[in-house]
């Protein structure tokens, strides 16, 4: 281990014993504010989960654009749980969107599940607004419980903004039921989509149990 690992290493040690999130962003500004270089950080996040999110939020602050976030992203797919890529999206949600749906097919394939769930995460944001029938037909089925809820995740975010036309793919799309399940639960208990709506999603489920 090199001096930055064993400076990252040696301030971890010093928060206290129960740290949370808050203690390591309060680190984060530091190294930030310090223009710490933490790219020797890189061999170790993936066996020292508790230098992933420095690593990733320092690197990305000293990107100057979301184009040039998204690269570093690209070039450092190294996800070990749903958690890391979340906490990623607000870095690329001013990214052109066809950039972002570029990324987001190939991602989907990924052999990773973290990777997969990247694919469609990355687009709960602003950045979803008015492309719902760009990203429906980037559903599957998949077998891994993080990648459905994502896929869930992002057809609820979508609904709230165009519920019009999710509502009019659910019907023919070949997803298997607990992803479309999940989907209409994401949709029952978001705060920003209609009771009306709702009602109509859930009206959906006894045919959709049926395939």
């Amino acid at each position: 281990m090199n001096l930055t690992t064993e400076l990252v290493q040696r301030d971890l040690d010093a928060l206290p014993a129960s740290y949370k999130t808050a203690h390591v962003d309060a680190l984060i500004r530091q190294y930030i504010k310090a223009q710490v270089d933490v790219s020797p950080l890189r061999p170790y996040i993936l066996t020292h989960q508790q230098f992933h999110r420095i690593y990733f939020y320092v690197s990305l602050s000293r990107l100057p654009d979301a184009r040039s976030r998204m690269s570093f992203i690209h070039d450092n797919l190294l996800f070990s749980d749903w958690w890391h890529t979340d906490q990623l999206i607000g870095y690329v949600a001013d990214l052109p969107f066809d950039t972002a749906l570029g990324h987001a097919s190939a991602y989907i394939g990924a052999e990773d599940p973290f990777v997969r769930r990247w694919g469609y995460v990355l687009f709960i944001s602003r950045l979803c607004r008015g492309h719902a029938a760009e990203l429906l037909p980037l559903m599957h089925n998949d077998e891994h419980y993080y990648v459905q809820m994502a896929q869930a995740w992002l057809m609820a975010e979508l609904a709230v903004f165009e519920p019009e036309v999710v509502y009019q793919w659910f019907p023919g799309n070949d997803l298997r039921y607990d992803i479309n399940g999940k989907a209409i639960q994401k949709i029952s208990d978001s705060f920003r989509i209609s009771k009306e709506w709702k009602e109509r999603f859930k009206q959906l489920r006894p045919e959709l149990r049926k395939r």
